[in-house]
């Protein structure tokens, strides 16, 4: 093993998490299940659920077992590199971890948690606008922060906007485009959450339950932060998680294709357009002057019933050009991630499992997942026979649905 996937596998004594909670932590998966019963039921829903019925939550994992791999053999694994290159940068690995708003209320510093781990192991992280601790602060943090706007249409916040992550040395911007309106979580109404966090007899009951949370991560973010505020919707910040403002805001009916021909014009970075499932789409995003797009359905929290980003990613490349088309929804092994690479994809984008991690091991536990999820593409990339990315192709897979 090379001293690269050695690192991105998480080999290095000086990272390997020691802690005893962790060694049962056998896969992205184990995170959700050891986590559950730190959180109160309502937020642990929060972070689970999807959409109405669920349906495209269920489907985004459905999709990967419409495909096997083929295997080759006697070809000489010893040195082995999974680091790619997005946008003039090198990472050390095929993934990264996807924007999550309100991590800060799953795991306390949720956001920078995730994107301290993140640096150390040298894969991307994107932050959510829709998070409560300030994109600069995370940006210490993380030298290297991709950002995902929820863009008003307005053309001086848009301008603020990019002033604003330009000052902060963010290196990405991401534009989150699948949220026109909000939309019909029926699971967190069933619970009693939502936003604007209005406290009840069930909620109050829900959090009273799980003091450890209740002490660690509430009461500690509001001795730091006292009613904390969505940061990073606009240039000058956000409303509270309590004040009434804050239902709706992430949702912009009237964002359109002009706006992102605006930002373009005067965001100097790479640009990339999140929530694209359309290969129509991609092809007006290319010629917005994109960099890149990411293929997702919002992980089944938007429109259920949507095609999963892993059916529809033929079909964009197609028609994407040059466009670096990343993907993310659902992706949970080592396996999943190679068939997206093999498909075509340049980059997975991975959310739920690692705030599980945050919120049951802080970055400890973040580590931990990176380590799984770049020790099992390791592993596979050994038994598939290969020893780079650049050689993961539609070769190796096959379609057990038939033509």
């Amino acid at each position: 093993m090379t001293a690269a996937v050695a690192i991105a596998a998480g080999e290095n004594a000086a990272t390997r998490p020691r802690r005893k909670i962790l060694q049962n932590i056998r896969d992205l998966d184990d995170f959700e299940r050891a986590a559950r019963p730190k959180l109160p039921h309502a937020v642990y829903g929060y972070v689970a659920h999807g959409a109405e019925s669920e349906t495209t939550l269920r489907t985004n994992r459905a999709a990967f077992d419409t495909w096997r791999l083929l295997t080759r053999v006697l070809v000489g694994v010893s040195e082995r590199r999974q680091d790619i290159e997005l946008f003039g940068r090198r990472y050390a690995a095929p993934f990264g971890i996807a924007p999550m708003g309100g991590s800060a209320l799953v795991a306390y510093e949720g956001h920078t948690v995730m994107a301290r781990a993140a640096a150390d192991a040298r894969i991307p992280f994107v932050l959510s606008a829709n998070s409560i601790i300030p994109l600069e602060e995370v940006a210490k943090a993380n030298p290297n922060l991709w950002f995902a706007a929820y863009q008003s249409p307005d053309r001086a916040e848009i301008e603020g906007m990019v002033e604003r992550v330009t000052r902060a040395g963010v290196t990405a911007l991401v534009v989150t485009a699948d949220v026109p309106i909000g939309s019909n979580r029926e699971a967190d109404a069933r619970a009693g959450f939502g936003f604007p966090i209005r406290p009840g007899l069930r909620l109050g009951w829900d959090v009273a339950t799980h003091p450890r949370w209740l002490a660690s991560v509430l009461g500690r973010t509001l001795l730091r932060r006292g009613n904390p505020h969505i940061d990073n919707l606009e240039p000058w910040g956000g409303p509270g998680l309590f004040s009434r403002d804050v239902g709706g805001i992430a949702a912009h009916e009237a964002l359109c294709w002009r706006h992102i021909r605006l930002m373009r014009s005067l965001w100097k970075g790479p640009l990339i357009i999140k929530g694209i499932l359309s290969p129509e789409d991609a092809v007006i995003a290319r010629d917005c002057g994109a960099d890149g797009i990411i293929l997702s359905n919002h992980g089944g929290r938007q429109l259920d019933q949507a095609v999963s980003p892993l059916q529809i990613l033929p079909h964009v490349l197609r028609k994407a050009g040059d466009l670096t088309v990343m993907i993310d929804s659902g992706f949970r092994r080592g396996t999943d991630i190679i068939k997206a690479l093999a498909m075509g994809g340049r980059a997975v984008l991975v959310g739920r499992p690692f705030l599980f991690a945050a919120a049951y091991a802080g970055k400890r536990g973040v580590d931990h997942a990176i380590a799984l999820l770049a020790q099992e593409i390791d592993r596979d990339m050994a038994m598939l026979g290969i020893h780079g990315t650049d050689e993961i192709s539609s070769d190796m897979l096959f379609n057990v649905a038939g033509p």
